[in-house]
């Protein structure tokens, strides 16, 4: 067939059911395209045909002949200069729109089949014409209402030769880049389709692996035949655990996940074989012919079933059970305070599993050692969390010494802690050192979804006793957690539901326990949250009971009775700084007076009310685990500064974050300042990108790197012009000298030139730190259990169809102290997409199991919110700088996503009269009558 690709001709030979995304990304080489889910569904893979908006993962090559098909890769050229970027992606990168990227080239390019007809009618779009535009393109990071801010800047320039300015946000007064909005640095690439993810990459003589999951959620292995499998033409190799030469468990926190199962599965996703071949047909065609005799056994559907003694035991060898770990938190005497209280609420919540739907399904290549110049180690490409982990844990499970291999962090398009745990990683080391070939495990989105962890399902049984003035004096909780197959990190996540089982709230009596439990399901992993966005539902709802049946309003009842500096929790940590909770209730409650009447709806058999709801989060591992990260800074006589750390940046802005960092330390432009993430050999350790960690950790280790640097070079140059050090200062890519008592410069030189005299006097250009966070005690030692906290206070307004049961957000009001924000533009985009899939949690989620049996098979099953679920969102800044932070910065990532799903509920009972006591809202529950 003949195709024109962005005004190029091409003759190609296909397969007639070739997808045209297939041609363009694997025969053609233009990635910019992306697949997300492979059904046509998610939006990613948009392409124009003759100006006209298609799916491409859809859409047959061959129905491409004869026309003229525009992708990412070509869109500024069809618009003038190649070398200039079209308005709408400059757009998307002036207005903080790009964080993963992942969506963001079909979403330009749902939007420039509308930008087309505004070229040909002349008339510019509404906002709900740009929503239609844009009505079946997904975004998991953005919240959407960048997106839309970007599209009507680009209409607004085109209509009028100037683009809208990017939304500012009230902040403290910034330093020299510290406090300003920068774009990311990878922002252009992500717009243009140069950005590479995993699946982007290719090397000569790559196969492709495949993976044989389990026929039973819970089963023993009696024998597994690979004979046939073997001998078909092109399969190159079919692995067992007979295969695994190093240790065939892996785990985060306990090695109990086999990396091919061995003796019985205990899950769907579970891996009972590999196989690499020439192409994904042969490996798929394979991997029906490998033959496992199974021996079924009772599934553990739930873990309030595996609390029952005669359940089946998921895990024989565990002396405890089904039992993964009894988690307790116990504060002053619950029976002396709920003696004490005049009204007690006791009720029980209900949470499902819910799925992270990251945009870009997981993917992992892996090149043997001495395949080429640039490969003398058994190297992967992947999009992870977690490089050293996963470099450690595919070392043990090949029996390699960790330096031996090699971790290449790929762009990541999203991950929300579902990218945290090895998903392919192993498998595809095995087959390559097995093959002496490269290897891509590509999973589709059916596999994903299979096979990865998911937020914990949640059973949570909560009382709340207050005195009649709405002081609160006791909480008791009993939390039950479903762990999946393996633990994963349940250990963690179910130990932050606990702690903050009692929400943000100084309250002098507390008992809370959690059973963590095995079951047949999959695993329970970290999830944007980490484990409070389940408590804070409870904890919440039962605050506005509460409220009710004291008649106090709802935001006073938390106010009264807020964290504040000097308060104590519920693991007996006293607060001495950085708490801006009262701050983000006050900030609320004046939004919400100021809006009143402004929203309200008046349909027939529509009702419409606010609800509110406050929550707290932890920065870091807390509870006694180290918590550090090491960094490398380099400094060139180019004039450059260069970070180096191995932390992931999903999308939440780390890299813009260090390079602010480090040109703040040296006094350089932000643009001179640069970034390097994610190589285990060019790269120190950074730890996890989890529990909102890295911007403190990570961000502290790179500041006093750069420090140590900028004082080797304050040395030098007080040398040289005979002055003090403390009269050296650094300015806008000078070096100055100056007396401290004021005046004019009595020297300057280029920051380039003081690293050059560095060098010429033989001293390092480069220096590493390893930052350690403040100490944390274990949970039941008192004492600091973490280092900082973030608030926020939301405030939902709600409208229910009475007849359908219907629910639509139409305003959220948030507030978030997350300490000093570095960058305001990222840190309201983490606010805007914490909303959103805050609402998702309310409304539209659920992972559903049956018996072990999952009904969320396809991406068409689960539901994120899309922009026309988007509301309106006013968000407000509540800095609370901590001391110890960089910049006292303290972090966002998590914090936003919590309190949303329990405002929206208390918004829902307020219209209502309706509580709700599972998620996620299900609209025959709120119908009339």
């Amino acid at each position: 067939m003949r195709l024109r690709v962005n005004g190029i001709d091409y003759e190609l030979s296909i397969e007639p059911e070739t997808s045209l995304a297939d041609v363009l990304r694997y025969e053609l080489g233009l990635t910019g395209t992306k697949i997300g889910c492979g059904d046509g569904q998610c939006g990613a893979c948009v392409v124009l045909l003759d100006g006209r908006p298609v799916r491409s993962c859809i859409w047959p090559a061959h129905r491409a002949e004869g026309k003229d098909v525009l992708t990412i890769e070509g869109l500024a050229a069809s618009w003038g200069d190649p070398e200039e970027l079209h308005p709408l992606q400059r757009a998307f990168v002036d207005h903080g729109t790009v964080q993963c990227g992942f969506c963001s080239p079909g979403m330009i390019m749902s939007a420039t089949g509308l930008w087309n007809r505004l070229v040909d009618s002349g008339q510019a779009p509404t906002e709900e014409a740009i929503k239609r535009a844009l009505a079946r393109n997904a975004c998991r990071c953005t919240g959407y209402a960048s997106i839309l801010r970007a599209v009507q800047s680009a209409i607004h320039e085109y209509r009028t030769g100037e683009p809208l300015p990017p939304l500012e946000v009230e902040t403290t007064e910034p330093l020299q880049v510290i406090g300003h909005s920068y774009p990311r640095p990878d922002a252009v690439a992500k717009v243009t389709g140069a950005a590479r993810f995993a699946d982007d990459y290719a090397f000569p003589e790559m196969l492709y692996g495949a993976t044989l999951r389990a026929a039973h959620p819970h089963a023993h292995i009696r024998s597994i035949d690979t004979s046939e499998a073997i001998a078909i033409d092109g399969v190159h190799a079919v692995l067992t655990h007979r295969d695994v030469p190093g240790q065939n468990r892996h785990g985060l926190v306990i090695d109990d996940w086999p990396v091919l199962c061995d003796d019985k599965v205990r899950y769907l996703g579970d891996a009972v074989a590999i196989v690499a071949a020439d192409t994904a047909e042969i490996a798929n065609e394979a991997l029906a012919l490998i033959e496992v005799a199974y021996e079924p056994m009772p599934t553990v559907a739930s873990a309030e079933e595996a609390r029952d003694p005669r359940a089946a035991i998921v895990h024989e060898e565990r002396a405890d059970g089904n039992l993964l770990e009894h988690i307790k938190v116990r504060h002053g005497d619950v029976e002396v305070g709920f003696a004490h209280a005049d009204v007690i609420v006791d009720h029980e919540y209900r949470t499902p599993a819910y799925d992270h739907m990251f945009m870009e399904p997981e993917c992992s290549i892996a090149v043997p050692a001495g395949y080429d110049d640039a490969h003398q180690k058994l190297t992967i490409y992947v999009g992870s969390q977690i490089p050293y982990a996963d470099r450690d844990q595919t070392a043990a499970a090949l029996g390699l010494p960790a330096d031996q291999m090699r971790v290449i962090g790929t762009l990541i398009g999203g991950g929300f802690g579902g990218k945290e745990d090895i998903m392919g990683q192993i498998h595809a080391a095995l087959l390559a050192q097995a093959t002496g070939r490269p290897v891509k495990i590509l999973y589709d989105r059916a596999e994903s979804l299979l096979a990865h962890p998911k937020r914990h399902a949640t059973v949570v049984r909560i009382r709340t006793g207050a005195k009649a003035d709405g002081r609160l004096v006791a909480v008791q909780a009993e939390l039950i957690g479903d762990a999946g197959a393996y633990a994963s990190l349940s250990t963690k996540v179910l130990k932050r539901a606990t702690t903050h089982a009692t929400g943000p709230y100084d309250i002098p009596h507390a008992k809370v326990d959690c059973y963590a439990m095995y079951t047949n399901n999959p695993p329970g992993g970290a999830f944007r949250g980490f484990g409070v966005t389940q408590s804070a539902f409870a904890v919440e709802s039962n605050m506005d009971i509460l409220a009710q049946e004291l008649g106090i309003d709802p935001l006073e009842l938390r106010r009264m009775n807020a964290l504040r500096v000097g308060g104590t929790t519920a693991t007996g940590q006293v607060l001495r700084e950085s708490v801006g909770l009262l701050d983000c209730i006050a900030w609320v409650e004046e939004r919400i007076k100021a809006l009143s009447g402004t929203d309200n709806r008046e349909d027939t058999g529509v009702l419409t009310a606010w609800g509110v709801a406050a929550a707290y989060k932890n920065t870091g591992f807390g509870g006694g685990a180290p918590d550090a990260a090491e960094a490398e800074v380099e400094v060139t006589p180019e004039g450059t500064a260069h970070v180096r750390i191995s932390s992931a940046d999903l999308g939440q802005g780390l890299t813009t974050v260090l390079a602010q960092i480090a040109a703040e330390v040296f006094g350089l432009p932000f643009q001179q300042a640069q970034v390097l993430l994610s190589d285990t050999d060019l790269t120190p350790d950074g730890g996890p990108t989890t529990g909102s960690r890295q911007t403190f950790v990570s961000g502290n280790a790179a500041r006093h790197a750069a420090e140590g640097l900028r004082q080797r070079m304050t040395l030098v140059a007080a040398e040289r012009w005979d002055m003090p050090p403390d009269d050296i200062r650094f300015e806008d890519g000078q070096v100055l000298a100056a007396p401290r008592s004021g005046g004019r410069s009595e020297h300057a030189a280029p920051f380039g030139d003081v690293v050059q005299w560095l060098i010429d006097e033989g001293q390092e250009t480069r220096l590493r730190y390893r930052y350690h966070a403040p100490e944390t005690k274990p949970l039941g030692e008192g004492g600091d259990m973490h280092f900082a906290f973030g608030f926020s206070a939301q405030a939902a307004q709600v409208a229910v169809d009475l007849d359908s049961g219907e629910v639509r957000v139409l305003r959220v009001v948030a507030a978030a102290d997350g300490g000093r924000a570095l960058n305001p533009q990222a840190f309201l985009g983490q606010v805007e997409g914490g909303i959103v899939m805050g609402i998702g949690t309310a409304l539209t989620e659920e992972y559903v199991l049956e018996d072990g049996i999952p009904g969320t098979r396809r991406w068409k099953d689960y539901r994120i919110p899309l922009i026309g679920d988007m509301p309106t969102i006013d968000v407000h800044l509540a800095e609370h700088p901590t001391s110890t932070g960089p910049y006292g910065a303290k972090g966002v990532g998590e914090l936003p996503s919590i309190p949303t799903a329990p405002a929206i509920c208390n918004a829902i009972y307020n219209a209502t009269g309706v509580r709700v006591y599972t998620l996620p809202v299900k609209p025959g529950d709120l119908v009339k009558g």
